[in-house]
């Protein structure tokens, strides 16, 4: 999977977790939160739970997006990646 990717992935599972604003996170607290949300949902479940926040709730589907992408540039390159194994389970 490409870097592009892996990052759509990434935000896609956070958009789909329990993860607030007012959350204080670390990349290890984000990182757990893509891991278990992707263990709970898998990937395209995590696509579909975010689609349909899209589809009944646009104009807040589109700001928690935006934080999303925004959380996941700040934190430090690889800080938001799962541990190791957990790609592999996602797939």
């Amino acid at each position: 999977m490409s870097r592009l990717n892996m990052i759509d992935a990434r935000c896609t599972a956070l958009f789909a977790s329990g993860l607030q604003r007012s959350d204080a996170l670390t990349g290890h607290i984000v990182a757990e939160a893509v891991r278990l949300t992707v263990r709970q949902y898998g990937v395209r479940g995590c696509a579909a739970r975010m689609a349909q926040e899209f589809g009944d709730h646009p104009e807040a589907a589109i700001d928690r997006m935006r934080w999303i992408r925004q959380l996941v540039g700040e934190l430090p390159a690889g800080s938001a990646r799962p541990a190791a194994g957990c790609a592999r389970r996602a797939a």
